[in-house]
């Protein structure tokens, strides 16, 4: 038996409760996400994580992802007990790239993006230099028709990728370039959940993130994030960016086209370069494409799932659907990049509210 298995199988056998719930690692046909399944409708989830969380922990570390199937989860206050028995620490999102609604504490909608618009892969506010470990979806309402939230593994795909690929990116970072622009983008004051400016400077700079305001209304921002990092508990290496999700070119074409033609490089929404500022080639970009999209699986969501995915360790994105549909979301176990803990202790005490 290998260890996978091992691991895998240790969770339902336990007692009585061996034929309520049952571990099926290699599900839909790859390891990509396990699925734990509820047999009867009427087992409760968090009750039944209770004492089972490092079993959880290292089925997930290993897959990427947990599916929790046939669980009496039926909405947003159910979610929040499921997350507080998977995490000590729900986290609140900052330092926004998307629109999304609070449903209670530390439960927010998923993307309010149009429907009829795919999201490609990336792993959650990599970006950043704090970003959660995990990223936790509920579905509360299924999808009319479409609306998978399709997965890669971070770590295949960082092996996909060639050597040269990989060297160039370690050697230059990602440099992220985005403009807070009213009716084109979010805008800094729901991006920074502030209204006063000093609030967003203070914070840029406690997050290594250089500021520019460019007339009355307009936030520019740049910071400069590693493409590679590794897992804080595992160890392993993983692509771990949104080199490829921000580049304008993964928009649609049309939009992708017309904002360039209205707005100029300088003011788009949101562009990705190499750290120095050296665009990312057409080859390098399609080369990231292919290695996400070899890696990819998916599946249709059911009322009441439950997806666990570990954000270092896997990718998640979203596909086109017919409403309705209603996911919920939630980040929980914070993390902060070494380089801003370098950076702290060269820098005065913090102050004002994070974002």
């Amino acid at each position: 038996m290998t260890e996978q298995t091992r691991v895998a199988r240790s969770i339902p056998r336990r007692g009585r409760e061996r034929n309520l719930v049952d571990v099926h690692p290699e599900w839909p046909g790859g390891p990509l996400p396990a699925l734990i399944r509820a047999n009867t409708p009427d087992v409760d989830l968090a009750g039944w994580l209770a004492g089972r969380r490092d079993e959880v922990d290292e089925l997930a570390r290993r897959h990427g992802a947990v599916l929790f199937r046939g669980f009496a989860v039926a909405g947003a206050d159910d979610f929040r007990t499921v997350m507080a028995a998977l995490s000590d620490e729900v986290l609140s999102y900052g330092e926004r790239s998307s629109p999304r609604s609070q449903v209670t504490e530390g439960v927010y909608t998923s993307t309010e993006h149009p429907a009829d618009q795919p999201i490609v892969l990336h792993n959650e506010q990599s970006y950043t230099v704090n970003w959660p470990l995990r990223i936790v979806f509920h579905c509360e309402v299924a999808p009319g028709a479409g609306g998978r939230t399709p997965l890669a593994d971070s770590r295949r795909v960082l092996a996909r990728l060639r050597p040269e690929t990989v060297a160039e990116f370690e050697r230059r970072g990602v440099l992220y370039r985005r403009n807070y622009l009213p009716g084109i983008s979010l805008t800094w004051q729901t991006a920074f959940q502030t209204e006063r400016r000093e609030d967003v400077e203070a914070y840029c700079a406690r997050a290594l993130i250089d500021v520019e305001w460019a007339g009355e209304r307009q936030l520019r921002t740049r910071q400069v994030r590693p493409a590679v990092r590794r897992h804080p508990v595992t160890g392993e290496r993983t692509w771990f960016n949104h080199a490829l999700f921000f580049h304008v070119t993964s928009l649609p074409e049309d939009v992708s086209a017309g904002l360039r033609a209205a707005l100029g490089e300088e003011d788009l929404p949101y562009q990705t370069a190499y750290g120095d500022g050296t665009p990312i080639s057409e080859e390098v970009l399609a080369e990231l494409r292919a290695a996400y999209a070899a890696e990819t699986r998916s599946f249709d969501w059911q009322r009441g799932d439950v997806l666990l995915v570990e954000n270092m360790l896997a990718a998640h994105a979203r596909d086109p659907f017919t409403p309705p549909r209603r996911i919920l979301t939630a980040m929980s176990d914070p993390t902060a990049a070494p380089e801003l803990t370098e950076a702290t202790h060269a820098m005065p005490a913090p102050t004002g509210d994070r974002a």
